[in-house]
């Protein structure tokens, strides 16, 4: 009996379980461009061009290599427009007996696959360094959940930067090396764009024709095949890699990229892997082209938090997305949509977000995941927000950055205390508050930076849950310092801002 195999769009590699497991001598490959997905929320255009794109070739690569693949596209007028649907469609077109899939990385797709009334066997996503079952066994009896923990045991289980059974360099953590704010460089070589072929032509225009979503969608700078990924992936390597660690924190005018590697896309969809990447990296620095303090500070974000996200996300299921731990109900300003705003450092990360689908993760948790949370907005809110308009953006990496570490909303289960900042620590690692309207060093006023304000605020209003917390004692220690009148003139100024984001007013 021929099977169906499903291949989604964020699994776009011939090892993805689901073709391991098949016969291509009898199975049929289903691969559907639906406005289901599309449309789940509203995504980005540049990351649906780069879905369907990367798709569509990925689809002819399978056909070369002897595949029969029955592909729907988005414009075809058979076409369900969902995924269920065109699995149905295809079931009875080909009289197949059984799904087979490989586990989605959105809980919704995965519960609507389970309901099919058709049988579908669900495989695990084996792209990952560590499986479900080992990340629970590890789970499994601690009381916290420290990423750099499980960390050393992936560097333990891939030998990446090891000496024996000890850590190349004589530490497991280069931090101090790293993280450094950095100076406007005109000699920073900047990625390489991919000129749309034919085939991104042809998609681009039909994402201009079926989606209205925010966010530019040309110019498209995006590899859609592996052969680009690779590319996109010695590229970074060989000119960026070196400047990765000091700089991965920092943050420039007009500077959207830095010296960022801008290849998660490719890995989160699977014309990467991740194990491949960090070779790459631990290669370079054999070879004496970079510092450990950068290919270190790389492989952890990889192999460390990568892998502990996707842990968490599979480890707590769909109610994770449902979490609310400090009780914020504040809708999500319209700023976060494009709404003009005097913060200069909001505005570059919202205004990079709109034109390149991307921003790097510093601009992400501590510009607006800070503000987002200063201002008690509704996490789920910013989990859709963060879902729709980042180009890397899946549920199973997204949904535990965004509702763990940058909201605190699932009670402190990814961090032991919520990524909060005054304007001081953007002032820091940015040139963004030399150019802006407000000022980051006045307290208190109208010029007053809204992160001064709101961080106060934010302590107060939350006073019973994070005075005793040992990493934030301080804090409160200073703002029960200060006069009395100086506390309520900083909760006036604050609670004037929020208003003014409540009326949907400039801030």
């Amino acid at each position: 009996m021929v099977r169906l195999v499903l291949v989604l769009g964020d699994q776009l590699t011939a090892d993805v379980a689901a073709l391991k497991a098949a016969d291509r001598a009898r199975d049929v490959v289903v691969m559907a461009e639906v406005m289901g997905e599309g449309t789940s929320v509203p995504h980005h255009p540049q990351k649906i061009a780069l879905i369907l794109a990367a798709m569509r070739k990925f689809a002819v690569a399978l056909r070369e290599a002897g595949w029969r693949v029955a592909y729907s596209r988005l414009d075809d007028a058979e076409n369900s427009q969902t995924i269920s649907g065109e699995l149905l469609r295809r079931a009875v077109e080909f009289g197949a007996s059984e799904v087979l899939a490989t586990k989605p990385g959105e809980w919704r797709v995965l519960q609507d696959l389970e309901a099919l009334p058709v049988p579908v066997r669900v495989l695990e996503d084996d792209r990952f360094i560590c499986s479900q079952a080992e990340f629970a066994t590890w789970a499994e009896g601690r009381k916290q959940l420290r990423m750099e923990w499980f960390y050393r045991e992936m560097r333990r289980k891939t030998g990446l930067l090891m000496e024996g059974d000890q850590p190349a360099g004589g530490q497991w953590n280069f931090d101090h090396d790293n993280r450094k704010p950095a100076k406007a460089d005109l000699l920073r070589p900047r990625p390489g764009d991919f000129a749309p072929d034919a085939v991104v032509e042809e998609v681009l225009a039909l994402v201009e024709a079926r989606f209205a979503h925010f966010g530019r969608l040309r110019p498209f700078r995006w590899a859609t095949d592996r052969a680009g990924a690779l590319q996109a992936l010695g590229e970074f390597v060989e000119e960026r890699l070196a400047r990765f660690g000091a700089e991965q924190d920092a943050m420039l005018e007009g500077e959207a990229f830095l010296s960022h590697a801008l290849i998660s896309p490719y890995m989160n969809i699977g014309l990467l892997g991740p194990l491949e990447v960090c070779q790459a990296v631990e290669a370079a620095w054999k070879a004496g082209r970079i510092p450990i303090a950068a290919a270190e500070g790389f492989i952890r974000q990889v192999i460390g938090w990568r892998e502990y996200v996707r842990g968490i996300w599979a480890l707590k299921g769909p109610e994770y997305l449902e979490g609310n731990a400090l009780d914020h109900r504040r809708a999500l300003p319209r700023v976060y949509w494009g709404a003009e705003t005097g913060m200069a450092c909001m505005k570059a990360a919202i205004g990079q977000t709109r034109d390149l689908a991307y921003a790097h993760h510093i601009q992400r948790l501590m510009v607006t995941g800070n503000f987002a949370l200063l201002a008690g907005v509704d996490p789920a809110e910013v989990h859709e927000w963060y879902l729709s308009v980042y180009v890397d953006a899946f549920e199973w990496v997204e949904a535990p950055n965004t509702i763990g570490m940058s909201q605190f909303a699932d009670g402190g289960l990814l961090g032991s205390k919520p990524y909060v900042s005054s304007g001081a620590y953007i002032d820091r690692m940015s040139d963004h508050c030399a150019g802006c309207r407000y000022r980051v060093k006045e307290k208190v006023g109208e010029r007053a930076c809204p992160f001064n304000l709101l961080y106060w605020h934010f302590l107060d209003r939350h006073r019973e849950r994070f005075q005793g917390n040992p990493r934030m004692g301080q804090m409160y220690r200073v703002w029960d310092g200060m006069d009395a009148g100086h506390r309520t003139a900083v909760l006036a100024g604050a609670e004037a801002v929020l208003g003014r984001l409540d009326r949907g007013e400039v801030v």
